[in-house]
């Protein structure tokens, strides 16, 4: 079997996959955030949090509640880190330094899980399970509750009312993401990831000396890792680690966790503000970029350039043998458009149009289909923006699902639309006029802008991943990393959840002839071309100093 083939039946399964869940996921889903009976362990955690989760919340008050719960998670991983070196179960682990611990905790509990340390030998099983794997479930869970909230904002009329953050949060972790990580850590356990509390060991004995690993509760880790689209792994090599990602079927399915829970938001969605249809028009536009996306990366990393391409089947550099150009393919562009930043293959070694389309897919904002929560928000934030343009071509005040667009509404999704690029662009350009940085570049040039530009990139998008080469374990990195990704994660929520407000105080408007039908194929297409032109006209020119320059003159 060719390798093309291969490729294009491991994306016939991935999608098959994906479409058997839609439907039961995403109306479960719905179900949670819409009914108002409490489970017993629920009731326990509102009981020793000190929350009475049937209050509702207006949005600063809702605002408050995901800051001051990220605050404290902040604080708390941050302490961790810091007396690591004191703490049982870690041998031979010190406590990390003060700017990585920051970098580290800014990092997981923002759901981008960049990091500066080589997991193995930098966090022990305390800091692992005790810490990050904590926050891989309640990250994720505070990205769907703020993509609930903005849902409501549409569904509800004549009122300020958004739900409650702290049931939000609390049924999300144990009704959904606890649920599917029981089942899939026990398909990754068969797969043969390991799961264990064992220390170091020496796996063998080779030439000049020996090797040595340690264990962990690495399947446990891993399926949240992708199901919450964080990304942060176990090992230094992520994904590609064969005690994380052992084989071809692993692979597939940890690329169906990182997909499935963002996808099937779209039928939550169409749910809870009572139309399927606008919640199908979502689902394609986001499968529109995604399918794009992906064939032109197996068709940039497939193409031949040579004798050793020839010989390889492709670009094989930097890709492992066990998953080939097409898994490591589609898992790039899935974690890539996603904001898990897993990888099982180094996106620095892909070609330089290659490297390019991770780059373009962290800079779309990541809704195609996004991260989990954010990936929703980020594109209804758009679809506001398509339909404000609708309304100028036709000089109409604009409408989406029968609530007006106005002033108040459009200055919030500018903002949002605003933050991260400016983050990536100006760290980014301080990052080349200050000496030091420019000093942690492997490489000159055009991929030297790409290593600077890609690493933050994915800190302001809440991605996570890396593109080698770059040593980020700098006070400097590490520091304006941090901030990066805090602000690129929570200032976007505070617009999200300001204009969540202001539509559900909004009466809803009557639809008439002139309303412009957005469960059609044709605003599907306008969404698309939005999202594109406003990427394009931002990241153009950063763009074109880097992976363009890099792959023209290959």
């Amino acid at each position: 079997m060719s390798p093309v083939l291969a490729g294009a039946l491991q994306l016939l399964a991935l999608i098959v996959a994906l479409g058997l869940s839609y439907r039961p996921l995403g109306d479960h889903m719905a179900k949670v955030y819409s009914s108002e009976r409490h489970l017993r362990p629920e009731k326990w955690i509102y009981k020793a949090i000190g929350a009475n989760p049937s209050v509702e919340m207006r949005w600063p008050a809702y605002l408050r509640g995901v800051l001051a719960f990220s605050a404290v998670s902040v604080l708390f991983l941050y302490l961790l880190q810091r007396v690591q070196g004191s703490l049982p179960g870690s041998p031979a682990f010190v406590s990390i330094d003060p700017d990585q611990a920051f970098n580290t905790a800014a990092s997981f509990v923002a759901n981008t899980n960049w990091q500066s340390y080589y997991g193995e030998q930098a966090m022990g099983h305390v800091v692992q399970t005790g810490g990050l794997a904590v926050q891989n479930f309640v990250s994720a869970a505070v990205g769907i509750a703020v993509a609930v909230a903005l849902v409501r904002g549409f569904a509800r009329s004549r009122t300020g009312e958004l739900g409650n953050f702290w049931a939000d949060l609390v049924r999300g972790t144990v009704r959904i993401l606890l649920p599917i990580s029981v089942i899939g850590a026990l398909v990754l356990v068969a797969c043969g990831a390991i799961q264990n509390f064992s220390g170091i060991h020496e796996v063998g004995q080779f030439t000049g000396g020996s090797q040595q690993w340690n264990g962990g509760a690495v399947a446990s880790q891993e399926v949240i890792k992708e199901l919450g689209t964080n990304g942060g792994g176990y090992f230094n090599a992520n994904s590609s680690h064969p005690f994380e990602n052992p084989n071809g079927l692993s692979n597939l399915f940890e690329i169906y966790l990182i997909l499935v829970i963002p996808f099937a938001l779209t039928r939550t969605f169409g749910r809870m503000v009572g139309s399927l249809k606008q919640g199908y028009a979502i689902l394609g536009t986001m499968a529109a970029i995604w399918a794009g996306f992906t064939a032109l990366m197996m068709w940039t990393e497939f193409a031949h350039h040579g004798p050793a391409f020839d010989l390889a089947g492709g670009a094989m550099e930097g890709k492992e043998t066990r998953f080939g150009i097409a898994g490591s393919s589609i898992f790039a562009v899935a974690t890539t458009l996603t904001s898990t930043g897993a990888v099982n293959s180094f996106h620095s070694s892909y070609t330089g149009f290659g490297g390019g389309i991770t780059m373009l897919g962290m800079q779309l904002g990541e809704i195609a289909p996004g991260g989990v929560g954010s990936g929703l928000y980020g594109m209804l934030i758009m679809a506001i923006i398509a339909v404000f343009l609708a309304g100028l071509m036709v000089g109409r005040t604009p409408e989406y699902l029968g609530k007006k667009i106005g002033t108040r509404e459009i200055k919030f999704a500018a903002c949002y639309i605003l933050v991260t690029p400016a983050l990536v662009l100006c760290f980014t350009a301080a990052s080349f006029v200050l000496d030091t940085p420019s000093h942690s570049m492997t490489n000159s040039g055009a991929h030297g802008f790409s290593e600077i530009l890609y690493a933050y990139t994915s800190g302001a998008n809440n991605n996570g991943s890396a593109f080698a080469g770059l040593n980020a374990d700098t006070q400097w990195f590490n520091t304006t990393i941090g901030i990066a990704m805090l602000l690129g994660r929570f200032l976007p929520m505070v617009f999200v959840l300001a204009l969540a407000g202001s539509l559900a105080e909004q009466t809803p408007v009557p639809e008439t002839a002139g309303t412009l039908r957005t469960e059609k194929p044709l605003f599907t297409g306008l969404l698309v071309g939005t999202i594109l032109i406003i990427t394009g006209l931002t990241y153009f020119p950063a763009l074109a100093l880097g992976p363009l320059a890099e792959g023209l003159a290959a």
